[in-house]
């Protein structure tokens, strides 16, 4: 089912610190590509530099995966798509990095040369296994 967001879809992205898939095209070349996130109120914060991050600057367009597994087995997946704005501002990416950081267990200042970017969610998919 491809909606917006709904509450039982919220609870699956906030639920526990999952890797998601995010998915960027630029010059017809996809690239997709592990990352941390966040979501809250309809907004996606992931960390991010290299590819990706050039990819999001031509190209705002964006696809997200999150699925959930236990022991190899799908026990559920959501898929979001959206519109990507990179946020250069370092007060905002310092709040975003503690945040990120923390939901993984890591170092708040771990990774800090990324770059903010947020994800506004258009659409969101999901099936439970």
């Amino acid at each position: 089912m491809s909606t917006s967001i709904t509450a039982d879809v919220e609870r699956l992205l906030t639920s526990e610190p999952l890797m998601a898939h995010l998915a960027t095209c630029a010059n017809e070349r996809p690239h997709v590509a592990p990352v941390w996130y966040d979501y809250a109120d309809g907004v996606v914060e992931v960390l991010t530099t290299g590819q990706k991050l050039r990819n999001v600057r031509e190209n705002p367009r964006v696809a997200l995966s999150i699925q959930k597994d236990d022991g190899g087995h799908a026990q559920w997946m959501v898929t979001l798509l959206g519109t990507a704005t990179v946020v250069d501002d370092a007060e905002a990416t310092r709040d975003a990095e503690r945040r990120i950081n923390a939901k993984y267990g890591a170092d708040p200042d771990a990774w800090s040369g990324n770059v903010l970017v947020r994800i506004d969610v258009g659409t969101a998919s999901s099936q439970t296994y």
